[in-house]
């Protein structure tokens, strides 16, 4: 090797103050895999793996010996490479404090904040926040915003862990509701709300925290700083068993190197080689880091320009930094901060990603590479040529990037920057675009212009040809009007592009040429230039008057505000007593060390082999021949288990837990391999060979499933009244259609079980991350032939459910015990991300007709609606959330005349399943879509319809169930009232009258939803009480922890029952063997029905106890419980609940298929970008009626995620498919879940009080679904938004509604000049990239 240095394959770091020496490091190993496998830190969790979702965050702390300071950044250990650690020094969340030793107040805040739910996200939480006070100790609010930009959360909805962050910040603003100063708490006696003693707004007091002490962190290892300030300037050399990895320590040992290894890639922060050799197979033998050259990372200055962008801003003249402050603009929202972290500029523009954000911006400022190698340096510009990879204008092999040369702006020049993403922060842009134009000195006269786009080509494109055509002509509309037509010419882009989106793309390209039109043309005129457009433009618009002017301001990232309001508990209730107090979840300081353990925490077990899932890569075809011959010759495989290996029932006849014969859709589990790694196990996969023969037909819409008559299940119906003669006695009828797209759960915690076979009788203990662990009992009892009494499921906490994890793990608990059985060994099973949303299937996309009847006042009197769900290729719980979704789809409405119909479709895409809202939240879009449609025929306000319309009396529902609608009516005109709704709805109205490219939308919506299975025996429940004799209790329930707080409401109840605090108390698991026969912990009644049982336990070993405390009433209760195990009076009990009486009668149409109902309302303001199609929420207030709160923080808890859940289902999840059926949004890359910057501005949410039901325990109700629905007030704002734009236009009222209101569809029906000058392809003459599955 032609290196100077010495060559050293020691590995020298620390973690968590420990030092770590390596020798023989693996470069394919990532930090997260050794703190997990090797030294036992689980608190960074495994989420995604392609540093998308912030849940492996901790900090990486260097010392820079040119600086002399220490640098603390946050990292997504999934892609940081071990070998790149060298010096480093890495804090996890085990690091920052524990619960046995001394919590960091980051993480007591967080938890007694109640920021955690599952808890799965909460460690990597922690150390964004932990990592932001090490640099910053009292941070800004942007800061604190930007630190947790790339954090995913799937439970809280955001609002609680921000407030959280909130309290170590500088200037926390006062609450902003009614102006400046005043908070909307001081507002007037409101009778609404009660008396003002009985309602409180504090879920935590910030008084209790401890203070954060900065003096009291952790130094900078001694050793590492004289490592840093003594380098040895050492070649380091790591061989794995596939790649070598080489960091050089001087620049000239890396030009050698890479003379010698010329295809050998630089790896700088591995966030773009990283997720391509994890997902894309890419796979290189020789890996350089240039990580320990001091040269690569400077930054030169001189007169006209910078080398990097690292200079402040504000020391240069403003003039001078277009450019820089274009890149920057970009900077903020690329990625999340840890991938900003690691990333580096050189890496990014070598990349070359279509998608990249930079590129253009560089392109246009004319930056210059410079080059460096071992024959010397040489200089490129970065330009077109550069960007199409043109070998003229590219590096040599053997060059590497030594620096870029950005030249500043000049006094007549302006720079911009533009990008449009499904998300404001941590998306991929759709398109991006930089632009720059630079006038004669002192006139409107273009001298130099510069159009480069990203995401419309396979990389950066420059519009160059369009740019000099351009070149002599004043800065007008004529020029504006041309240029776009220039543009669209040159840069085309085929209809079946990578990525589709087609037509949103061509309109963004011209859209940001107007905004940069707008942009420069203000610049110009407070320059006072005289402008030759003057005249032109005001026969054609009126100038750039104010109300066009919205168009360049971007819409801000701010810290939500919010007001959390709830009845305060009885002043008489005992202290002791916890029932209706804010208690903080049992598990959420575990949760914020990385102490609480999920099922991939279990340390490993003797002789544990992993499992992979070989799945199908057609969706409709004959299997023709399984090969493993070469996969079992790989080393470290131990087998491959099939369907013959199963020795029980191999799944049912339409749904095979392992394909036999015939595949149904990509994706379905053809078999396993079982190997002594995971490693291993992964790779042995791709060897796998499989022969198909391709099947007809082949399904994927819904519109292709009627076609072909292909459905899973009979028609599902309701019919009241005479639907056809209410049609002929009505003024007016609007027929319509509505498509809501499918969601993924994205739970935090992949699909993943553990089971261990024991030695004897053939017994199995199994750890599943399940909410129905019978099922899983039962279904591994059935597969392996064995009885359930010989298996036993453990749940000890779930990371997040919502429906995917009831029936799913099932499938995998089974195929994982046959591998086990089969080879006698412990399996483990992780699905990683890509796998978890290829196999499992989510929500049920909907395509729905409607035709509704109703009088010129706006009173409906006959709707009929027709749905089809696309339930994928086997049944799962299609034909229940058909009839879930026929029940609820009323809402809120009482109409005389009624039909509905529902059909679920059977395609060739994996099944989909219970998802929380079971069916409501895509039905009920449909009604409330009917509304908005007749108040657009009525030129009447929604909410008036909604009002009219509403039920108002005691009355039945189309199903005949009998029900009282007066909480629904308390908690419309509540929200009605707290949203200030009607001043609002003015100034909304006056806000559009003013700004033509911005537009307001504001809409309120109720909701009845339903709670329970429509069925008595999913009601029932069982608890396990047992008194130790130190006067201790173990509580045992059938519920499952998914993060709902399910454990420290039956703690709370059973504190009550037993009259001794909740700290006497602990639950262990749930457990197959110790409650058996469970019911799934789903809709929404699991505290409900389990919370009954606890009681009853309770109140049978109080009754026993009677006699005890009658004779010695002062005793304690630890001298009651001795004295009764004295007296052999037995200290166990078990508590039982018969359940709820429900039943739906199909063939009658009637029944009472809920026990109770959940009312609330939710009104919601956003602000809509016309000429992106980006949105802002302003603000949202949720009244929800609980009834009698168990617990008023994890409910208002459960209201605020089911929100933003829903929030994300109507507005940015979007699923797409190839016309194949491969499932294209496989990563938080590719499908985009609420981020903290999606959260409303203001985000208030009230329980409603003085309500009361008989029913439940302690008059309590499951509020863990009904959320949901409440974001499609965000949808209807935006719809009301679009209505606004479109009757300015005198566009004519569009009755397809499509929902998520994704900015493309959002911009494409803001229809204008840009919309309609941009190329349409005819469909036939062209194959899309993506179908639409509804």
């Amino acid at each position: 090797m032609p290196c100077p240095s010495q060559s050293s394959d020691e590995l020298v770091f620390f973690v968590n103050r420990k030092k770590v020496t390596e020798k023989n490091v693996d470069p394919e190993v990532t930090l997260l895999a050794f703190l997990r496998k090797n030294l036992r830190l689980t608190g960074t969790k495994y989420a995604c793996g392609t540093g998308g979702c912030g849940a492996c965050t901790v900090m990486v702390s260097q010392h820079d010996p040119v600086s002399k300071k220490t640098r603390h950044v946050s990292v997504t250990a999934c892609l940081v490479p071990l070998c790149s650690l060298h010096g480093a020094a890495v804090t996890t969340v085990e690091g920052v404090g524990s619960v046995s030793t001394r919590l960091h107040p980051v993480q007591e805040r967080i938890a007694k904040s109640h920021g955690t739910q599952c808890g799965f996200c909460t460690p990597g939480m922690v150390m964004s926040m932990y990592t932001l006070l090490r640099n910053h100790p009292q941070p800004s609010e942007e800061q604190l915003m930007e630190a947790l930009g790339g954090n995913l959360c799937r439970c809280t909805g955001y609002r609680p862990i921000l407030e959280s962050g909130r309290t170590f910040c500088l200037e926390p603003n006062g609450c902003q509701q009614k102006g400046p100063g005043k908070c909307c708490l001081d507002q007037k006696e409101d009778d609404s709300l009660g008396g003002k003693n009985d309602i409180c707004t504090e879920l935590f007091v910030k008084e209790e925290f401890r203070p954060l002490d900065p003096t009291q962190e952790l130094i900078f290892p001694p050793e590492l700083l004289r490592m840093a300030e003594n380098p040895e300037k050492q070649t380091l050399t790591f061989s794995g068993e596939r790649i070598t990895w080489i960091s050089p320590g001087t620049l000239q040992d890396l030009l050698a190197l890479k003379a010698k290894y010329p295809e050998a890639p630089l790896v700088s922060g591995n966030t773009s080689l990283g997720p391509a050799m994890k997902s894309q197979g890419h796979f290189h033998p020789i890996l350089l880091s240039p990580a320990g050259i001091p040269d690569l990372r400077v930054v030169t200055k001189n007169s006209d320009g910078l080398t990097i962008l690292a200079e402040s801003i504000s020391e240069l003249p403003e003039e001078k930094t277009q450019t820089y402050r274009a890149l920057l603009k970009h900077l903020r929202s690329l990625a999340g901060q840890q991938i900003r972290n690691m990333a580096s500029l050189g890496g990014h523009i070598i990349s070359r990603h279509c998608y990249s954000d930079l590129n253009p911006i560089l392109s246009v400022g004319n930056a210059t590479l410079n080059l460096l190698s071992e024959e010397g340096t040489r200089q490129i510009p970065l330009n077109g040529h550069f960007l199409a990879g043109l070998a003229s204008a590219d590096l040599k092999p053997e060059e590497i990037l030594g620096s870029v040369y950005i030249p500043h702006s000049q006094k007549w020049e302006f720079v911009s920057a533009f990008r449009q993403a499904q998300c404001r922060q941590n998306a991929l842009p759709d398109v991006n675009a930089g632009m720059r134009v630079r006038f004669r000195e002192g006139t409107d006269t273009i001298e130099d212009l510069s159009i480069a786009y990203g995401g419309v080509g396979p990389t950066t494109i420059s519009a160059h040809e369009s740019c000099q055509q351009l070149l002599g002509r004043h800065w007008n509309a004529l020029m504006l009007d041309e240029a776009c037509r220039r543009l669209l010419d040159e840069v085309s882009l085929p209809g079946s592009a990578p990525g589709g989106k087609v037509e949103f793309k061509r309109t963004l390209m011209v859209s940001f040429l107007f905004k940069f039109y707008l942009e420069v043309l203000q610049e110009l005129k407070k320059r006072k230039i005289k402008l030759s457009s003057e005249s032109a433009d005001s026969q054609r618009r009126p100038g750039i008057e104010a109300r066009l002017l919205s168009a360049l301001e971007d819409f801000q990232v701010t810290l939500p505000q919010g007001v959390q309001t709830y009845q305060r508990v009885d002043p008489r209730q005992p202290l002791q007593d916890p029932v209706g107090r804010p208690i903080m979840h049992l598990s959420g300081l575990k949760h914020a060390t990385g102490e609480a353990v999920f099922c991939d925490d279990i340390p490993r077990v003797d002789k544990e082999l992993f499992m992979a899932l070989v799945t199908s890569t057609r969706a409709h075809a004959k299997i023709i021949s399984i090969d493993s011959s070469e996969v079992l010759a790989l080393p470290g495989v131990v087998d491959v288990i099939t369907a013959e290996d199963i020795p029980g029932t191999n799944g049912d006849e339409e749904d095979k837990l392992l394909a036999v014969d015939e595949v149904l859709c990509v994706g379905q589990i053809i078999c396993a391999v079982v190997a002594e790694t995971d490693v291993q196990a992964k790779r042995a996969t791709e060897k796998m060979k499989i022969t198909y023969e391709d099947l007809n037909p082949v399904i994927f819409t819904i519109e292709d499933a009627i076609k072909h008559n292909s459905f899973l299940c009979p028609e599902k119906k309701l019919e009241q009244g005479n639907i056809e003669e209410a049609f002929g006695n009505v003024d007016q009828i609007v027929e319509g259609e509505v498509h809501v797209g499918g969601q993924e759960h994205f739970y935090m915690e992949t699909q993943r079980v553990l089971v261990i076979p024991k030695t004897e009788d053939k017994e199995l203990d199994m750890y599943v991350s399940t909410q129905d662990p019978a099922h899983v009992q039962k279904t591994v009892s059935s597969t392996l032939n064995i009885p359930s009494n010989k298996i036993t499921c453990h749940v000890k906490r779930v990371g997040g459910g919502f429906g995917g994890k009831v029936g799913k793990p099932a499938v995998f608990g089974a195929i994982a015990a046959v591998g086990a059985v089969k080879t006698g060994r412990p399996i483990r099973l992780v699905l990683d991300r890509e796998d978890d949303m290829l196999v499992t299937g989510g929500r049920h996309p909907l395509f729905g007709k409607y035709k509704v009847g109703f009088m010129n006042s706006g009173r409906i009197k006959a709707l009929d609606i027709e749905c089809y769900v696309n339930g994928g290729c086997t049944l799962d719980d299609s034909e229940l959330v058909t009839e879930f979704l026929i029940l609820k789809l009323e809402n809120a409405y009482k109409i005389r005349n009624l039909r509905f119909r529902g059909r679920a479709c059977m395609t060739n895409l994996p099944s989909n399943t219970a998802f929380r809202g079971f069916g409501f939240p895509q039905g009920a879009l449909i009604t409330e879509s009917c509304i908005t449609a007749v108040a657009a025929r009525c030129g009447l306000p929604p909410e008036k319809i909604r009002e009219k319309n509403m039920y108002k009396t005691v009355d039945k529902t189309i199903y005949k169930q009998a029900f009282s609608p007066e909480p629904l009516i308390r908690c419309w005109n509540q929200c009605l009232d707290h949203s200030s709704f009607h001043i609002r709805r003015t100034e909304v109205e006056e806000f559009n009258r003013k700004s033509y490219w911005k537009k307001r939308g504001i809409a309120i919506i109720p909701m009845k939803f339903s709670v329970g299975f429509a069925a008595t025996s999913y009601h029932q429940a069982a608890a396990l009480v047992h008194i130790y004799t130190d006067g201790s209790v173990l509580v045992a329930h059938g519920g499952n922890e998914l993060g709902q707080g399910i454990h420290t409401k039956m703690l709370q109840v059973a504190s009550r029952e037993l009259k001794i605090p909740m700290s006497h108390m602990h639950i262990c698991e749930t457990s197959t063997a110790v409650v058996p026969n469970t019911i799934a912990t789903a809709a929404s009644i699991g505290s409900d029905v389990n919370g009954r049982a606890v009681q009853n336990a309770c109140q049978i070993l109080l009754k026993r106890l009677e006699p005890v405390i009658k004779k010695n009433p002062e005793g304690t209760w630890k001298d009651w419980i001795e004295t009764a195990f004295e007296q052999r009076i037995s200290l166990s009990a078990t508590g039982y609940f018969r359940g709820y009486k429900a039943f739906m009668d199909w063939e009658k149409q009637e029944g009472d298929p809920f026990p109770y109902y959940v009312y609330g309302a939710a009104c919601s303001e956003v602000e809509i970008d016309c000429l992106t199609g980006a949105h802002k929420k302003i603000r949202s207030d949720i009244v929800m009626d609980a009834c009698c709160s168990l617990n008023p923080a994890i409910d208002v808890g459960q209201i605020e995620g089911a929100f933003i859940q829903g929030m994300g289902l109507y507005t940015t999840e979007e699923l797409h498919y190839s016309p194949e059926g491969v499932l294209y949004s496989r990563s938080p890359e590719e499908y985009k879940i609420p981020t903290v910057t999606d959260v409303p501005e203001q985000f208030n949410v009230a329980l409603l009080p003085s309500s009361q039901t008989p029913l439940t325990i302690y008059s309590s109700k499951g509020l863990g679904e009904s959320g949901m629905f409440l974001g499609s007030s965000v949808f209807f704002a935006i719809a009301d938004a679009v209505a606004a734009a479109r009757r300015e236009r005198d566009l004519a009222e569009d009755f397809a509604v499509h929902s998520p209101a994704t900015p493309e569809r959002v911009r494409m029906a803001c229809a204008d000049r840009f919309t309609d000058m941009i190329p349409r392809d005819d469909p036939k003459t062209f194959k899309p990239w993506s179908i639409p599955i509804a």
